[in-house]
């Protein structure tokens, strides 16, 4: 083979090499003109100029246009580099994970949220081929351990199985080591959710807008419960919205919460359907899912929009991120593997039983609902004055 030929050949397979990458065209001719110099010595200006006489130019400008040794290396080189820049992404994808998983909550072990990430991380292991240890990094309302994923090396083997609040309401909340938003990469929500406005059954109110008008009859006489941040600023929301006279008296958590209803301490809570098995029992009373559209597992129960309030929406999810630059290529493959888990008949049961909705989405309608979020809650804060105790 001549050198023209070869030459070539190695331009037919650098081309085939970047036909899909065309920023490496850029960073190729920038190599080409520095590596012709380099073996050449000369410009191609150079070699026609230097020479004398017509039939000697014209002589060496074929010359000129002929690869030399120097260019098919080069070429050969080019070649190379292309590869090893191309061929590692595709063994990426082939190889992750090479090593298992971790895969990090931020609650306590035994809650939900924990129960929900073991479903997932059986199934990931299944479908992937090596183990996702779940590892629970309870604190600062989900602070502590959103911040131990987002500061993880970005190569796919930290994960976060987080709630919505941790990554849409903390941030207008508290002073945060990291953003939620832009410090985390979403790869896709598990599980669908909200909560339930119920009441202690001895309260006389069937509907919301009975128990708003109940609390203006009877002012300072109506207390509720809240558990959680978020459900103490749904109820804000609800007296803004209803010009409702309730007093929020704060829980530390939903299982107290749940107590102090059942109890008679407090009127009514918003509740992340663990009272369901007293709604069967008629000690509580359902007054309205928190969505705008109802819910399967309840679909008796009227949503706060059907009950007069729109705007007064909580979508309540669980999700699965990366640290931020995780690279495409693993986030899209995560993304299948649990497009797969939702829609195992197996896994939908198990989560109807924990009374969750299975719920897959892209990385990108992920991103959108959580900036959208994060911006209403940003609103409400503000317009509600709200601040933690």
């Amino acid at each position: 083979m001549n050198r023209a030929d070869s030459g070539n050949q190695c331009s037919q397979i650098f081309e085939l090499a970047v036909g899909s990458m065309g920023w490496l065209q850029l960073h190729a001719s920038i190599h080409f003109q520095q590596e012709r110099d380099m073996f050449s010595g000369k410009t191609l200006q150079q070699k026609i100029f230097s020479v004398g006489g017509a039939g000697r130019q014209a002589s060496r400008l074929e010359a000129a246009r002929l690869p030399s040794r120097g260019t098919v290396r080069w070429r050969h080189r080019l070649v190379l580099w292309t590869l090893a820049m191309v061929l590692p992404l595709g063994a990426l994808a082939d190889s992750y994970p090479s090593k298992p998983v971790r895969l990090v909550v931020p609650y306590a072990p035994g809650g939900t949220t924990d129960v929900v990430a073991r479903i997932f991380a059986e199934k990931l292991q299944l479908i992937l081929k090596q183990p996702f240890v779940v590892d629970s990094k309870p604190g600062a309302n989900g602070m502590l351990g959103g911040d131990i994923v987002a500061k993880a090396p970005k190569d796919g083997y930290t994960l976060l199985l987080t709630v919505a609040s941790a990554q849409t309401l903390n941030q207008s909340l508290y002073k945060m080591p990291y953003d939620p938003l832009k410090d985390l990469t979403p790869v896709s929500m598990v599980i669908n959710t909200s909560v339930l406005l119920v009441v202690n059954s001895a309260v006389p109110a069937q509907t919301v807008k009975e128990l708003v008008a109940l609390s203006k009859a009877k002012p300072g006489t109506i207390n509720v419960g809240a558990g959680t941040s978020g459900l103490h600023i749904l109820f804000e929301l609800l007296k803004a919205a209803s010009g409702a006279d309730m007093t929020v008296i704060p829980y530390k958590g939903t299982g107290p919460q749940l107590a102090a209803v059942l109890g008679g301490e407090v009127a009514a809570v918003m509740d992340p359907f663990t009272a369901i098995p007293h709604i069967k029992t008629g000690k509580l009373r359902p007054l309205a899912v928190m969505t705008a559209n109802r819910f399967p597992i309840l679909p008796d129960v009227p949503t706060i929009v059907e009950a007069g309030y729109p705007g007064v929406e909580l979508n309540s999810w669980l999700a699965i991120l990366a640290p931020a630059g995780t690279p495409k290529v693993i986030v899209n493959q995560l993304n299948q593997a649990v497009q797969a888990i939702v829609a195992m008949p197996d896994v939908r049961e198990r989560l109807m039983a924990l009374n969750y909705l299975a719920a897959g989405s892209t990385p990108e309608q992920l991103t959108s609902i959580m900036t959208g979020e994060a911006a209403k809650w940003a609103k409400v804060i503000k317009d509600t004055g709200f601040k933690v105790d």
